[in-house]
């Protein structure tokens, strides 16, 4: 069987990938706006604070090695916003765990 010109199988597969990351950006946001006492804010601050060095960081290194190889920045957007939300959910779970959140 196939789905849209692919195998029913990984059909499923990238359904199942999306709906992830579509759960993951929405914890990422629900987060940030959900207000809470002082720990909590310490939390999410932190974690804030690990995701965005860690993408501008990924950032940075991504056009110093474009520059050097002197290819084209092909930079996927949405690639870029579900590694975000990645490290920002796998912060907040080391952050509440070392914190007490």
């Amino acid at each position: 069987m196939e789905f849209m010109g692919m195998p029913l199988g990984a059909a499923l597969f990238l359904g199942g990938v999306l709906l992830g990351f579509g759960a993951l950006d929405i914890t990422m946001l629900v987060s940030l706006l959900k207000t809470g006492d002082e720990r909590s804010r310490i939390i999410v601050w932190k974690t804030s604070t690990f995701a965005f060095n860690a993408m501008v960081g990924a950032l940075v290194l991504d056009v110093i090695t474009n520059y050097v190889t002197k290819q084209p920045m092909t930079i996927n957007p949405f690639i870029q916003l579900q590694v975000a939300a990645v490290l920002y959910c796998a912060a907040l779970l080391y952050y509440r765990k070392k914190l007490g959140g």
